[in-house]
């Protein structure tokens, strides 16, 4: 790998347990019609600021595969799509509600707030999560610089959790560091700067919003 990979991480839309305030995992809900608009506008936003990607990946759930489509639309491409990109397996709390998850295991919760790496509802831990994670990302970076001569950029559509542990991996934080990066809101986007196992990676951008465009758009 001679040049650098812009990984360019855009978390899904709104989706309906997002709005009923449910944990989702690896359980799927579908987006809403603010989710699917929130795609539109983030796909004119990625096309007018980064241009035609080089590859893009994305998880293979409905929720991050449909705001993946929204953006494939504008080229002749397919994602990849890549279970590992996927957000936690957080087990048995898949679909329940945060206050029923708080009123039920406030020890776990404690816990994971205080970087303890539990599982939630018997499922992986965040390291576990984070190495599928990473690994995902470093085989999405050899794959598009191999296309290229020079630097290329991956559009990579995934979920919360899998954005929190990527910037942490990407600056070589201890598996807590996640816990330094806010939760990125529905169809931001995070951008790292890869540069190959041996070298120093970036985390150039974390959460920036894309409705900036429809901001635009109402203002002309």
């Amino acid at each position: 790998m001679t040049g650098r990979v812009r990984l360019v991480l855009v978390r899904h839309g709104e989706s309906v347990w997002n709005v009923e305030e449910r944990y989702q995992g690896q359980s799927d809900s579908g987006l809403t019609a603010t989710g699917r608009e929130q795609a539109e506008v983030a796909a004119a936003a990625l096309l007018a600021r980064f241009g035609p990607p080089d590859l893009v990946v994305a998880s293979d759930l409905p929720r991050a595969r449909d705001t993946a489509n929204a953006y494939l639309r504008h080229f002749d491409l397919e994602a990849r799509l890549d279970a590992r990109l996927r957000e936690a397996d957080i087990g048995s709390w898949a679909g329940r509600p945060f206050t029923e998850i708080a009123a039920e295991y406030p020890d776990v919760l404690a816990a994971v707030g205080r970087g303890e790496d539990v599982r939630r509802g018997g499922g992986e831990t965040f390291a576990e999560l984070r190495r599928r994670v990473w690994q995902a990302l470093v085989d999405a970076a050899a794959l598009a610089a191999g296309d290229v001569a020079g630097d290329a950029t991956v559009m990579v559509f995934t979920h919360g959790g899998p954005i929190r542990v990527a910037a942490a991996a990407a600056l070589r934080l201890p598996v807590p560091g996640h816990l330094s990066f806010a939760p990125p809101v529905n169809t931001s986007l995070t951008v790292i700067g890869y540069a190959g196992e041996r070298r120093n990676h970036s985390v150039v951008e974390y959460n920036a919003p894309t409705t900036w465009a429809a901001q635009a758009a109402r203002a002309d």
